[in-house]
């Protein structure tokens, strides 16, 4: 017997295998080794979760609950995510490589993701219209969406099932969550607090797969009626084309090469903060990792210096360790694509200032890394490495670093550090990002919208406007008189 823990997809209020047996595992990034196992889903088995979340949208245990009993399985639901935030935690981190002081506290503070859309529950509001006809009574009412397939990777599990599942569940609508195949432990150790919150049976079901088996299906599924997915560029083409199937309203983010500016007066001691923050917290491997460090050319070099003197006191080391500061990627791969974009920046001409190479133990640990680029053509420039990995290149003027910062099909995240309060204003404004943070980087909130403009994707995550996004609008007409309804075909 196997001492190593085993997952099973939880499907209809039901912990089940998939239903053709097939069993994935997942790796432990800090060691190399297997460490747990996972059911797989089929599309036999994405059918049966589709099928009970349709099956739930009409049951009258969720269709007719009350706005405010939503919201207090929601509150609920906060505080169980609140109390396990350190299981969970340790699983995340085992599963996935990210610090446990990151994965505990993150999944703690969702918490206030769930709690937030609680109180929006009954928040929910139509409008009497005043029609232009006599005798005519005309609302607006919100009502759910229908059936959601919420598709989160691996990176910020917790976080991103929040800013879906938050407002999908206080609009009324039924979820079908699928995990990453890589890392997919602590979503579906979540799943045990969807069951013991109380929601009922197929509002939300919590299965994992690969793409053929599992994505692929659910995306294009007939009864699926909205999709949000957080992902990579080339995924969400294809889930695009899937959702061409089903018609259903789709949101996407999707990542980014995001932009931190530094200028001549900025305060260098919080810009060389926010760019370690930005490129070395959670080990890089972040959607709005500013990897894009544009500083204007007087204060570069007492910028790079600071942030190399910090660098020596990071700790890379075992990711359940309160001490370590930097713990190992998730992927093999990712350290091999580092590497490989880091040789080819070599050869452009960039120079590596420090780290640069994977370290000499097991597991996949990548050295914090800075690289020095000449011009905006250096391959760490341009591509998600999703690794600890900062690039830092010289401008001379506002504009040209605005020009720099846009010069990218991307546009999720980006910072700007400056002491001029009109420049902060100025340059914000010019920047095409989605989020944009001024002195600070990283900061997110259940209050403030989430999301990105080009191929960052589409749609808001968080925030008020988010819960309508999982709505559509139905308009109703009443006819107030007591005259018979005039004959169609006599014209007046």
């Amino acid at each position: 017997m196997s001492d190593k823990p085993h997952y099973q997809l939880f499907i209809d209020g039901t912990w089940c295998d998939g239903s053709t047996g097939q069993i994935l595992h997942s790796q432990n990034p800090a060691t190399g080794q297997d460490w747990a196992s996972f059911a797989c889903a089929s599309p036999d088995d994405v059918d049966r979760a589709v099928a009970a979340a349709k099956r739930a949208l009409d049951d009258p245990a969720w269709r007719d609950m009350t706005q405010t009993a939503r919201g207090k399985l929601l509150y609920r639901l906060a505080e169980l995510v609140e109390e396990h935030a350190e299981v969970i935690g340790r699983i995340e981190t085992t599963d996935s490589g990210k610090l446990l002081a990151e994965t505990a506290s993150q999944t703690k503070y969702v918490g206030d993701y769930y709690r937030y859309y609680a109180g929006l529950a009954d928040k929910i509001e139509g409008a009497v219209l005043p029609i232009d006809k006599p005798d005519m009574h005309v609302f607006t009412s919100r009502v759910p969406i229908g059936v959601v397939a919420a598709i989160v990777p691996w990176n910020a599990q917790m976080f991103l099932t929040a800013t879906k599942l938050g407002p999908a569940l206080a609009a009324g609508c039924t979820v079908v969550l699928k995990a990453s195949e890589m890392a997919p432990a602590p979503m579906l150790e979540f799943a045990r607090l969807i069951e013991q919150a109380g929601f009922p049976p197929g509002v939300v079901s919590v299965i994992t797969g690969d793409a053929q088996g599992c994505a692929i299906p659910l995306t294009r599924h007939p009864d699926v009626d909205r999709i949000a997915f957080t992902g990579g560029q080339e995924t969400a083409k294809h889930v695009i084309r899937n959702s061409a199937e089903n018609f259903a309203v789709t949101s996407l983010e999707l990542g980014g090469k995001s932009p931190i500016l530094v200028f001549e007066d900025a305060d260098l001691e919080s810009a060389a903060n926010g760019l370690i923050a930005g490129n070395f917290g959670a080990s890089g491997q972040s959607c709005v990792a500013g990897t894009r460090g544009l500083v204007h050319r007087s204060v570069l070099e007492e910028l790079a210096t600071r942030i190399e003197q910090k660098s020596r006191d990071i700790i890379v080391g075992d990711p359940l360790e309160a001490a370590t500061h930097v713990g190992p990627l998730c992927t093999a791969a990712q350290v091999d694509r580092i590497r490989e974009t880091l040789a080819m920046a070599r050869e452009q001409g960039a120079t590596v200032r420090f780290g640069g190479a994977p370290l000499d133990r097991p597991g996949n640990f990548m050295a914090p890394t800075l690289v020095e680029c000449p011009d905006a053509g250096i391959e760490t420039l341009k591509v998600e490495m999703f690794g600890p990995v900062m690039s830092l290149m010289p401008f001379d003027t506002e504009d040209e670093a605005i020009a720099l910062a846009n010069s990218t099909p991307y546009g999720l995240g980006s910072g700007v550090f400056t002491q001029n309060i009109a420049r902060a204003h100025r340059v914000s404004n010019r920047i095409r990002s989605g989020i944009c943070w001024v002195n600070t980087y990283r900061a997110v909130s259940p209050i403030a919208p989430f999301g990105g403009f080009n191929q960052s994707g589409y749609g808001r995550e968080a925030g008020t406007e988010a819960i309508l996004d999982y709505t559509r609008t139905r308009t109703t007409w009443i006819n107030t008189s007591d005259q018979p309804m005039a004959n169609p075909f006599v014209m007046r």
